[in-house]
């Protein structure tokens, strides 16, 4: 039972964070191009719906978290190409005026919780926990005593269910006009120029759609732990390059749809193994190493494949 709990937590962790492994595929593998604009949109996708939730609109509170990404997108896009700023430097750039901004949103605090101030029966004036997609899900099974289906796996659920649709939609959205001009950018931008495409606008879309994802991934990870937090997107772009790389590394080049569940598996396994790094008590200073581990690692694999497939060869050939 103790490893089934930790199993089931680790998964809805990294089913939380698998629409930001979604969002670094797009820039790093469609794109081809590195986005540090992740660890700063990742927090405004989670101040933006703590803002929206305490409101009392824990849904559109998500859509939101995603627009607020898509903004920090388009402005590390526009350094890219109208200011042809190089996009390293360009995320960087966001990311930290974005530190400033979250800042704000969070009214002058580094944290700010989900509850909102209201009068209890006897007139006194209270905190109250602001509803989350997650809390209204779980009250449908108010009632239902079972160790198998506890908390964490109810996020598991409909977590899966929305990376599920966002999922599908990538994989149609890609085989649309728009989605192949934004592949054919990434694949070879100076033909897609020669071919009359505004470049410019595509890469603006892709690296939108992409800090969208990784904001909307922050802003589910604000609704299951109930608060937002400046510190929170630190080492994201790891971990999604991480969930990315594995996710390759398992699944191989199969097609477009194949890469997408690629980064979804890719960012449960990642998961499991940092759950797996706290249950041997690891320290918790020590995980941002194993990050960097395992992505060199996943890195090393298709090297060590192909040296190890051309020495068979000239093993063969002797």
């Amino acid at each position: 039972m103790v490893y089934y709990s930790m199993l089931i937590s680790a998964l809805s962790q990294g089913m939380l964070y698998a629409p930001m492994a979604l969002g670094v595929f797009v820039t790093f593998r469609i794109l081809k191009t590195p986005d540090l604009t992740v660890d700063g949109s990742f927090v405004f996708g989670m101040t933006a719906c703590a803002a929206v939730t305490i409101a009392g609109h824990p849904v559109l509170a998500l859509f939101a978290g995603a627009a607020a990404g898509a903004l920090a997108g388009l402005c590390t896009a526009l350094l890219q190409t109208k200011l042809r700023i190089e996009p390293i430097l360009a995320g960087i750039l966001v990311a930290a005026g974005l530190y400033t901004v979250n800042y704000a949103v969070l009214g002058g605090q580094s944290n700010l919780y989900l509850q909102y101030e209201t009068v209890n029966s006897a007139g006194a004036s209270v905190m109250e926990a602001s509803p989350t997609i997650y809390k209204n899900f779980s009250a449908l099974f108010t009632g239902l005593d079972s160790l198998y289906f506890d908390t964490n796996a109810q996020v598991l659920v409909l977590t899966l269910g929305i990376v599920a649709l966002l999922t599908a939609g990538l994989g149609v959205f890609f085989f649309t006009r728009p989605g192949m001009a934004i592949r054919a950018t990434g694949d070879n931008e100076e033909m897609v120029r020669s071919s009359s495409i505004n470049a410019d606008l595509t890469r603006t879309a892709g690296v939108m759609l992409a800090n969208a994802l990784v904001a909307l991934s922050g802003a589910l990870l604000c609704q299951q732990q109930r608060y937002a937090d400046l510190n929170c997107g630190s080492s994201m772009l790891v971990m999604g390059l991480a969930s990315v790389i594995i996710g390759q590394v398992l699944f191989g080049d199969r097609g477009i749809v194949g890469s997408l569940l690629g980064a979804v598996g890719g960012s449960l396994l990642y998961r499991v193994v940092i759950q797996a790094a706290y249950k041997i008590e690891m320290p918790s200073y020590a995980v941002k190493l194993l990050s960097t581990v395992i992505v060199v690692c996943a890195l090393a694999v298709p090297l060590l494949r192909q040296r190890r497939g051309a020495g068979q060869k000239g093993g063969a050939a002797v």
